[in-house]
């Protein structure tokens, strides 16, 4: 069995003044994540739920990403393994932990997802980089997609072909996050662009820890532009008019996260040279302008109803 006391992710006093809602709270807000702009639009019932189910995401990422030793952080995920299976048996030990504790009560949300999104975070201590697409589509499924499911579950829909779009939606936010992270990622000694693809456009691994944009590179690039702006036009077509209004969070996340898309194109690629990142009062407009537009639509949607 792991001691927690040998791995405490934050033993400080503050952790410990913090009740379990706060703790998430404020790990989410300290991300400067463009999730978080999406939960300001939700009940709160449904926002502290989403919070909470971010915060666990945060806390595993964080595991890999801060954590030099492969082995230490395989150490700390089978952790956090451990303290899932406490999560479900109401013995959770971590902040995390209580309050997904009462996220899974209020939308029984499966066991099955935490782990699989464990078991992805744990491919980046397996693989420095993908042969393929259909191996990195496994990690985007794990990491993002089952997310996305999660999400879907907190949200609330009628139809099922929701979480499809679900599905297909948090595909195009990792590989978006892929793209425009890709000099970062390089610099860390991993890769999520294919190598087969790396080698269809003439580039190299070496390249892409230089700070420029050459033909073959903005090539490669703007193929994977593509790739998810595709994922997203899937998703925009799968999600039932009856479920819009419910998965409004997710749409304002996409409207955000394609913002990034476009600014990625129309600064021609240039993600070798500098990170691409819209200011948090631009997310905030955009999330906003998002939930006023969905309202009006729902509207007349009922309309639609029930007139019909």
């Amino acid at each position: 069995m792991i001691d927690l006391l040998d791995y405490q992710v934050d033993p400080s006093q503050i952790y410990q003044a913090m009740t379990p809602d706060q703790y998430c709270q404020d790990k989410a807000a300290k991300s400067g994540s463009s999730f978080y702009y999406s939960f300001l639009f939700l009940p709160p019932d449904q926002r502290r739920a989403i919070i909470s189910l971010y915060a666990f995401c945060r806390e595993v990422d964080d595991v890999v990403d801060e954590t030099k030793e492969h082995e230490i952080a395989r150490i700390k995920l089978a952790w956090w393994r451990e303290e899932i299976q406490r999560v479900f048996d109401g013995e959770a030990r971590h902040k995390v932990g209580m309050a997904l504790q009462e996220t899974i009560k209020a939308f029984d949300l499966p066991q099955e997802h935490f782990i699989e999104v464990i078991d992805g975070m744990e491919m980046d201590l397996d693989y420095n980089a993908y042969p393929t697409f259909k191996e990195l589509s496994l990690y985007c499924h794990r990491v993002a997609s089952v997310v996305g499911l999660m999400s879907a579950e907190i949200f609330g829909y009628e139809d099922r072909n929701t979480l499809k779009y679900a599905h297909a939606l948090g595909m195009a936010f990792q590989l978006t996050n892929i793209l425009r992270d890709v000099h970062e990622d390089s610099v860390r000694g991993r890769l999520y662009i294919p190598l087969d693809e790396l080698e269809r456009f003439g580039v190299t691994t070496e390249e892409l820890l230089e700070n420029r944009t050459t033909d073959n590179i903005k090539a490669l690039f703007k193929f994977q532009a593509e790739r998810a702006n595709d994922y997203y036009q899937q998703a925009f077509a799968l999600l039932p008019d009856c479920d819009r209004h419910p998965q409004r969070s997710g749409l304002i996340m996409a409207t955000i996260y394609r913002a990034i898309l476009d600014e990625i194109e129309n600064d021609g690629y240039r993600v070798l040279e500098h990170r691409t990142s819209l200011t948090p009062l631009r997310k905030l407009w955009l999330a906003w302008r998002t939930f006023r537009k969905e309202k009006r639509r729902y509207k007349a949607y009922l309309k639609s109803v029930a007139a019909a």
